[in-house]
């Protein structure tokens, strides 16, 4: 057997290799005790608003009100008194790019398989408006042969399954018992994801206040019995609110004699803003 001494370099590598060896097992400890120490954790869950039972509005019980939305679309004329409305009422920037409820044009022309499609915030039209407070659709249309021809509000959904409330990290986005999802000012940390989740575009990031915004139904007035600002001045009563647990309610009564559907059915989300008389294109 041979005396010799192993070299430097046999040393080197045996060194390496015994400093792997310690290296694996202080990991294998760690990674135990870690394992260990997540099973007795709990889990931490997403924040919730605290409320009374009722409701945070005094006067006004939660539990006893199922709100629901309807849009006539047979009745709209595109005035966008709604739009102006909403954004006086609930402080929304006077912009055409942000905006609780908006309105959008459905053309066919002669000739056309697909409708074509503009809002108050088409170039276009924010030309012909003049001015960023008023809102008009510019009769660009007036010298084609049109076919068919409408307008269609869109507001927030208000869902029975709403993905903004799934996705919302902090719970800033919540759905109240009465049906109306809202938004925790104090809450948001304006990370945008329930903006990117909502499958209808009907949220917004409000740069002035660094906070996701939308349509609330004008929460602070139905919750007084009032009726949202934008169904306040509809001229053509083209929009329709009420309580779902009011067997005579306006909204009942739309429902009950309209052929009324849901935007994007297939998602699941159970939207609550009915339309009746909109083609398959209106999504």
């Amino acid at each position: 057997m041979s005396d010799s001494k192993p070299t430097k370099q046999e040393m080197g590598r045996r060194g390496f290799m015994r400093l792997l060896g310690e290296l694996s097992a202080t990991a294998a400890v760690c990674s135990g005790v870690a394992a260990v120490a997540l099973e007795n954790t709990p889990a931490v869950a997403k924040p919730e608003p605290e409320f009374p039972a009722k409701g945070p509005v005094p006067g006004y019980d939660w539990t006893k009100h199922r709100w629901a939305f309807g849009v006539d679309t047979t009745r709209c004329i595109g005035c966008l008194r709604c739009a102006e409305a909403c954004k006086v009422e609930n402080n929304v920037p006077f912009n055409p790019h942000d905006y609780r409820t908006w309105v959008e044009r459905y053309v066919y022309l002669e000739g056309d398989d697909k409708p074509r499609v503009d809002s108050q915030s088409d170039p276009v039209n924010i030309a012909a408006s003049g001015v960023p407070t008023n809102y008009r659709f510019a009769n660009r249309y007036k010298d084609d042969k049109v076919e068919k021809a409408f307008f269609v509000a869109k507001l927030c959904n208000h869902c029975e399954n709403p993905p903004c409330v799934q996705v919302c990290p902090v719970g800033a986005t919540y759905k109240t018992p009465d049906g109306v999802v809202l938004i925790d000012k104090n809450y948001c940390i304006g990370c945008r994801y329930c903006v990117q989740a909502c499958p209808y575009g009907a949220r917004y990031f409000n740069e002035e206040t660094n906070t996701a915004d939308k349509c609330t139904w004008c929460y602070h007035r139905i919750t007084k019995g009032l009726k949202p600002a934008c169904v306040e001045v509809c001229p053509a009563k083209a929009r329709i609110f009420g309580d779902l647990n009011d067997p005579a309610s306006e909204i009942n009564d739309f429902i009950r004699t309209h052929r009324v559907r849901v935007l994007k059915p297939w998602t699941g989300n159970g939207p609550h803003v009915f339309y009746n008389e909109i083609d398959s294109e209106v999504s």
